[in-house]
């Protein structure tokens, strides 16, 4: 059996170690908390201070930076990018390729659709559709 971690270096030179996530194998940093029954699948990076909920999904190749907060419920999927600092709102669901600007609040049964951009700092409210509410 194989080692359950990884450690990576920075463009610091400092070293990272990332734990493989016990439901799904992704790669969560020292430092994140991540719900037993959230999904952070293989091939996705969980940096320090990042809190995942019950329940989360986290698809391949997504990048959540540091101190994100990540509802329960919520969906990130393959290839998203969420900035430090960003809130994602329960049940809101990220598409694919979408990124996400530091510090922006993705409010709860949102819905950003694939390759989106939200700005830093963004109030981003929708209906079940996708469609922007004044937030």
């Amino acid at each position: 059996m194989g080692k359950n971690y990884v450690d990576i270096e920075d463009d610091n030179g400092e070293t990272l170690r990332y734990r493989k996530h016990i439901n799904g194998r992704g790669l969560v940093a020292h430092g994140a908390k991540v719900h037993p029954e959230a999904r952070v699948e293989s091939g996705a990076y969980i940096e320090p201070g990042v809190r995942i909920d019950a329940g989360a999904k986290v698809a391949k190749g997504a990048w959540i930076e540091p101190n994100v907060q990540i509802g329960m419920g919520a969906v990130i999927d393959a290839n998203a990018h969420i900035g430090p600092g960003a809130a994602i709102g329960a049940r809101a669901h990220i598409g694919i390729r979408s990124m996400i600007g530091a510090e922006a609040l993705v409010a709860d049964d949102s819905i950003i659709a694939d390759d989106e951009k939200i700005a830093t700092g963004a109030r981003i409210r929708t209906d079940r559709r996708g469609f922007h509410l004044a937030a």
